[in-house]
């Protein structure tokens, strides 16, 4: 969301990370909208200016149909749901954070004998759930829209208490070439890209253990003993 975005510069003009808050370069530009690439963490982002206004987002994700009955979705969920439950104990307890508009993923891992709490800013803004740690979060094609991704990422990895699990879904970044003409970066929801870098980087701000399970799935899992600088 735009009115959440911080668009700061350093004092010789230069774009900040929206994540790390380190010095940026120009990336990528489309007739869309022009992306950054962080110098220390690899995050690249779309311009702020160019991100959509609350409304504008939730109009996109209305047009989501993500039905629970649905098998082709359910196997789409299940690259992260079955390495997670391969991680997880009977009546363990966790949240699905950033649900959408037709909660599945939750619903399986309920079926799978866990306890399940969702979360999503637009259709499901249950704070209470957010002020607790649980034995896993799960977070599939939702960090690509964190538009302040240091205060999200922060909320997120809140949420864990020591040892449990953090299981992530999101298309990786490869290279500049691949990214100008990357579908994924052409939907306006989209406005942060990560790659194992990326990833690396999170690990050692959070004190996160960073496993790459597919393609496009991660497995990160918060430390014993972690203690933030």
């Amino acid at each position: 969301m735009i009115d959440s975005v911080e668009s700061t510069r350093d004092d010789s003009g230069i774009r900040c990370c929206p994540l790390c808050a380190h010095r940026t370069e120009p990336y990528v530009e489309d007739r869309r909208r022009a992306y950054f690439q962080c110098l220390r963490c690899a995050l690249v982002f779309a311009d702020p200016a160019s991100q959509l206004e609350a409304a504008e987002e939730k109009a996109e994700y209305d047009r989501h149909q993500n039905d629970p009955a649905d098998w082709r979705y359910r196997r789409f969920l299940n690259r992260l749901a079955g390495p997670l439950l391969s991680r997880l104990s009977p009546g363990m307890q966790g949240l699905d954070y950033g649900c959408g508009p037709g909660p599945t993923l939750s619903v399986m891992l309920e079926e799978a004998g866990m306890s399940m709490a969702v979360f999503d800013p637009f259709y499901r803004p249950r704070t209470d759930v957010l002020n607790r740690t649980y034995d896993f979060v799960t977070c599939t094609e939702v960090v690509e829209h964190f538009s302040n991704p240091a205060q999200d990422w922060g909320r997120l990895t809140a949420l864990l208490h020591p040892g449990s699990w953090l299981g992530i879904m999101t298309k990786l970044v490869i290279n500049r070439e691949r990214f100008a003409t990357w579908h994924y970066k052409d939907d306006p929801t989209h406005v942060s890209f990560y790659s194992p870098e990326t990833f690396a980087w999170l690990g050692t701000q959070f004190g996160l253990t960073v496993e790459r399970v597919d393609q496009d799935v991660l497995m990160l899992r918060k430390m014993i003993g972690f203690r933030s600088a």
